[in-house]
């Protein structure tokens, strides 16, 4: 099992300027420790001229208590240099397990 320290991206909404009615969602980035517990790659083929490149990894985080706190809001794991979308969150407090999926790119 190979160990995790990276980047986990939470989303927060702000009315931007206040008062406006314009509501804009933010990253907050903080990083987790953790283990990697599967790895697993797959190319889908759509009707797109280039494949899509999934991921279908499990990263366990030792998570405190923003992480605890904020677990629904989390919207990518950069995981070996890329953003990488989290599809579901499981929480087993103190750990969050995050399922991967396809690059992230908000």
């Amino acid at each position: 099992m190979a160990k995790y320290y990276d980047e986990i991206g939470f989303a927060t909404t702000a009315e931007d300027p206040v008062g406006s009615g314009i509501w804009k969602e933010t990253i907050v980035k903080k990083k987790y420790p953790g283990d990697v517990l599967s790895a697993t790659r797959r190319i889908e083929s759509s009707d797109t001229i280039n494949p899509d490149l999934n991921v279908s990894n499990r990263i366990s985080i030792l998570a405190n208590q923003y992480a605890m706190d904020n677990f629904h809001s989390i919207r990518y794991a950069k995981y070996l240099g890329a953003k990488w979308k989290v599809n579901s969150v499981e929480v087993l407090a103190p750990r969050l397990i995050l399922s991967l999926g396809g690059l992230y790119n908000g």
